[in-house]
């Protein structure tokens, strides 16, 4: 027989238009570097692997599997809604904030990236305009640009979203939603005050906007009282996004959307065609350590972690770095936001860090590729100049190891 030549498709040419743009995750590229011998790690958004509850969630897993009754339910197709005992759990829990959610009003998700991801696949297509902060979770950034969505920002300084300048940016661009972070903020370490959240409130009804709350962190404050969430004052116009991947693990892959249940209804037909429904074992488990009461211990021991590591990183940040430094003191959550003076370009600078054996992430990766009206990019000059870095991961005294290496990288820039 004569010999064919097989050759491989141009995949580049196959493609979507939409598939052409998405981008990887600039976090997920750094993991190249942190394999490196030595190299202490500020670059990700990891929980200590010391506050997974291991033993809980295998009793948890195994008295399922080892239950008749049970067993069946956990290994067979499920609702796409999630496990009904869960939803329920959940609305109760969001009642303490005086929201009127039921079961019905919750949908379980593989985790709160895959709730960004329908609310794109719902909301958002290439003409849609989305208000973020700046900087915002470029988890979301890129979730909602495979859907083509564009973006107008707010900047946030110590109180978060600084909502008086909210009616010029909206009327100018006409966004259909406003995304926040309100709690301990994913980069920026802040947390919005009660005061601009009822007024972010206002700014939504009048202007008709809904809002998408995304609250990962709010359950580990080691700070200072808890501030009730958005959806609690605008039940009817939010979608409240949260996450065990925090407070539990995050190879769970369970998150949770509470929102109206019209609203609730349409995620679940997106979901249908995601993945049909999250792990049911798993939904299983997570209800049944939540009813067995140790959830709230836990999450406060985990706290109290995450408060002396962070107490570590401030303290080494203010003995060893050069005057002109900025940051944020974080009360809750896993990161704090570092601003370099102008001279310092954080690329530069991350080079050197790597050379001196410790890793952060840059800023330019949390803004929006923002674009005016007539289609020209928005330069935000301070994506240049500042820095996230994570302290929930390593333990105090590497925490101060890196944080030395990091101010010589900065002492040497600052040189230059």
């Amino acid at each position: 027989m004569p010999r064919t030549t097989v050759t491989a498709p141009s995949w580049t040419e196959k493609y979507s238009d939409r598939a052409r743009g998405i981008k990887g995750s600039a976090i997920r590229e750094l993991l190249q570097y942190l394999g490196t011998p030595g190299m202490i790690s500020f670059a990700g958004g990891l929980p200590a692997p010391s506050t997974f509850p291991v033993p809980e969630i295998s009793k948890a897993i195994n008295g399922i599997l080892d239950n008749s009754g049970r067993v069946i339910t956990a290994l067979q197709y499920g609702p796409t809604e999630g496990y009904r005992p869960l939803r329920e759990y959940l609305a109760q829990k969001m009642s303490k904030y005086g929201v009127p959610a039921t079961a019905d009003n919750v949908i379980i998700t593989s985790g709160s990236q895959q709730a960004l991801d329908l609310i794109g696949k719902v909301f958002v297509d290439k003409k849609t305009r989305i208000l973020t902060e700046r900087p915002t979770y470029l988890g979301a950034l890129q979730a909602w640009d495979a859907y083509e969505g564009k973006y107008c920002t707010v900047p946030i300084d110590s109180e978060g979203l600084q909502v008086d300048e909210l009616p010029a940016v909206i009327e100018k661009y006409h966004p259909k939603f406003i995304y926040i972070i309100p709690n301990f903020h994913n980069p920026g370490g802040v947390c919005m005050s009660a005061k601009r959240r009822q007024k972010l409130v206002e700014v939504a009804r009048k202007y008709d906007l809904f809002i998408v709350e995304d609250d990962p962190y709010g359950d580990l404050r080691y700070e200072g009282e808890h501030i009730v969430p958005v959806v609690s004052l605008a039940p009817e116009r939010t979608f409240y996004l949260c996450t065990f991947s925090k407070t539990l693990a995050p190879g769970l892959r369970i998150g949770w959307v509470v929102a109206p249940e019209e609203a609730i209804r349409k995620l679940v037909q997106a979901k249908q065609g995601t993945d049909l429904f999250t792990s049911m074992e798993l939904q299983m488990a997570v209800y049944d350590i939540c009813a067995s009461g140790i959830l709230p211990g836990h999450v406060k021991t985990s706290a109290a972690l995450y408060e002396a590591r962070r107490d570590a990183m401030l303290e080494e940040l203010i003995k060893e770095m050069p005057n002109g430094i900025d940051w944020t003191e974080p009360k809750g959550g896993l990161f704090l936001w570092l601003t370099v003076p102008d001279k310092v370009n954080v690329a530069d600078l991350f080079k050197a860090a790597i050379a001196e054996n410790v890793a952060f992430v840059m800023g330019s990766p949390f803004y929006p590729n923002e674009t005016t009206l007539n289609g020209r990019k928005i330069v935000r000059p301070e994506a240049l100049h500042t820095m996230r870095l994570n302290f929930s991961a390593e333990n105090p005294e590497t925490i101060k190891e890196g944080v030395k290496r990091l101010a010589r990288a900065m002492k040497n820039e600052l040189a230059k």
